[in-house]
């Protein structure tokens, strides 16, 4: 399928991004993250997606797993409102801010950065960090 973004086509395997988005959004949902660090790299290296339509495009897809995930674990007695009341500001700020910082930097960069995050991520989830 040939995917239009502000006058640029991008040929996008509609069955695995939604077979992988699918994955993801089941995993995230368990596991409790937002299912960025699999998100991203899925839409950039499996749909050859550059970053700028990335970055957007996972936040959007995202929020709906993360709104529908937080409402089921909170069927399930599994919210804290004072965490979510500390943290609800935070992120709203970073959600404002970062895409303008993003903007300023090269898109080498952001996947820089990135990756660093992810390793850390990876480190801390397997107990070494």
């Amino acid at each position: 399928m040939i995917v239009t973004f502000w006058g640029h086509d991008f040929k996008v395997n509609m069955f695995v991004g939604c077979t992988g988005g699918f994955l993801i959004a089941i995993v995230s949902s368990m596991f409790g993250f937002g299912g960025g660090p699999f998100m991203v790299p899925l839409m950039t290296i499996a749909l050859g997606l550059p970053m700028y339509v990335v970055v957007g495009s996972s936040l959007l897809a995202i929020f709906f797993n993360t709104l529908m995930g937080s409402m089921r674990h909170y069927q399930f007695g599994n919210f804290d409102w004072l965490m979510f009341v500390i943290m609800f500001p935070a992120a709203i700020l970073g959600g404002y801010i970062a895409p303008k910082i993003a903007k300023r930097i090269s898109p080498l960069t952001v996947k820089r950065i990135a990756v660093a995050g992810l390793v850390i991520l990876a480190l801390n989830l397997l107990g070494v960090y």
